[in-house]
């Protein structure tokens, strides 16, 4: 919206945490893919650790769904597991549906009585938090943990997962690479009307 938001203090840490430990970061947001290239230009210029990154498909009227439904499909499809999952409140609901434990659901901001039972409130701060996952046998590398490489430089895959290229309406939401360099007559952004990796496959 114009502003730049500031980053929770250790949130970069956090989640360099589970990177070092060898887990697919994964970036979800109810966002629209038209501002893609904002997004991963501040995931990047705040020095987050590259992952994958899900937008909505344009703009949705239920963006809650959408991360849902992204999300079982990787789980299903892709047979990715998730470990551990952060948020809102808004989030607990997407978290619960996919079948994800309390332990396993961290959420940022106050504690609620209403919640409670339902995640894990993240209320001192990612700083403490770290802190408790350092220390927590959950969080430890197994052995011959085989870590998952990203290439350089990119937010994304080199190709789209199956469940993508099957459904049209899911297929603008991955970001592959980070945004080219800023021009000196930068172009507004737009939608994307096609998938990043049927682009690069155009140009060779």
């Amino acid at each position: 919206m114009g502003s730049d938001p500031k980053v929770r203090a250790g949130a970069v840490d956090v989640v360099r945490h589970w990177q070092d430990l060898g887990y697919l970061i994964i970036y979800i947001t109810g966002r629209p893919d038209m501002q893609k290239q904002r997004v991963v230009s501040w995931l990047s210029q705040h020095n987050f650790p590259q992952g994958m990154i899900f937008f909505s498909d344009g703009l949705v009227h239920d963006p809650l769904r959408q991360k849902t439904i992204f999300l079982r499909n990787l789980m299903q499809e892709c047979h990715i597991k998730i470990c551990a999952a952060y948020g809102s409140m808004k989030d607990i609901s997407v978290y619960s549906v996919l079948a994800l434990s309390p332990s396993q659901i961290y959420i940022v901001g106050r504690s609620t009585k209403k919640y409670q039972a339902q995640c894990q409130f993240l209320s001192e701060g990612y700083a403490a938090h770290l802190a408790s996952l350092e220390f927590s046998l959950h969080s430890r590398p197994k052995k011959n943990n085989s870590r998952m490489i990203l290439r350089k430089g990119s937010f994304g895959l080199h190709s789209q997962p199956e469940f993508l290229r099957k459904r049209n309406h899911l297929r603008r939401t991955m970001s592959v690479q980070q945004p080219d360099p800023p021009s000196l007559n930068p172009k507004p952004e737009r939608a994307q009307s096609q998938p990043e990796s049927d682009k690069d496959h155009d140009r060779h």
